[in-house]
């Protein structure tokens, strides 16, 4: 009983998490890089505010990590993000029956223990536009994020997402 109380606990914890894959180029020499940019182009998908509270979040982050950003870059990087609707309904049945006199019947009930819940998911490209715009390093995040949170906590939840996308940066190559 104790085993699945902790199991139940950390499902929890793990669903309302964020998940994110990483794909990268075998071939590259991440060591290579030291400078970045964006593309002047970018359609993020989020609101002008968010865009700059993300942006603003990875030039700190790769900053700490020694990268610094530039007018004649190393490489460039490309930010797109969309709305997702997770159609996640789970019901709990609850069912009484009853018979007399040989016959019986019963009740059902549907109990919506969730709603569907809305998430987002951001899509970071690290491209070399000196190797003809050569994609070399991909992040996919997917998480809960609200847009009608106040600024201060959606400012908080994308640094925190930023530190757990980049978690995977420079990958490491012994996989």
């Amino acid at each position: 009983m104790k085993n699945l109380k902790f199991l139940f606990v950390a499902f929890l914890m793990t669903s309302c998490g964020t998940i994110v894959n990483y794909d990268y180029e075998k071939s590259t020499d991440f060591s290579n890089y030291k400078s970045y940019n964006y593309f002047d182009d970018m359609k993020t998908g989020l609101s002008q505010f968010d865009s700059l509270r993300l942006i603003s979040a990875i030039d700190a982050k790769l900053s700490k990590m020694g990268l610094t950003k530039s007018d004649n870059p190393d490489f460039y990087i490309d930010i797109q993000s969309e709305k997702l609707m997770n159609r996640n309904n789970p019901n709990v049945g609850v069912g009484v029956g009853g018979g007399s006199g040989g016959g019986f019947g019963g009740v059902s009930v549907g109990v919506p223990i969730g709603t569907n819940k809305s998430t987002r998911e951001i899509v970071i490209d690290f491209v070399d536009k000196q190797q003809n715009e050569r994609l070399f390093w991909l992040a996919v995040s997917e998480s809960t994020y609200r847009h009608n949170a106040s600024p201060e906590k959606r400012e908080a939840t994308l640094e925190k997402l930023v530190e757990k996308i980049f978690e995977g940066y420079p990958p490491n190559n012994t996989d």
